[in-house]
């Protein structure tokens, strides 16, 4: 993971801890959970191709072969 170790990663942890405080941290990690959750949705989605009945689908067919 990043070429980072347990040593690191609790050093890190602390400084987030000492940083935001106790409070914080389900809130931080709710947050980040849903940024995760919204982006890997968004990246599986099937991209909406053009149809070629349209404006720019005509145009393609228009076009010739370079």
């Amino acid at each position: 993971m990043f070429g980072l170790g347990m040593p690191e990663l609790l050093i890190i942890l602390v400084i987030i801890l000492i940083i935001f405080g106790a409070s914080r941290l389900p809130e931080i990690g709710r947050g980040l959970g849903k940024g995760i959750r919204n982006f890997r949705e968004s990246t599986s989605e099937k991209p909406r191709e053009i149809p070629p009945d349209t404006e720019e689908g005509e145009r393609e067919k228009e076009r010739p072969d370079k």
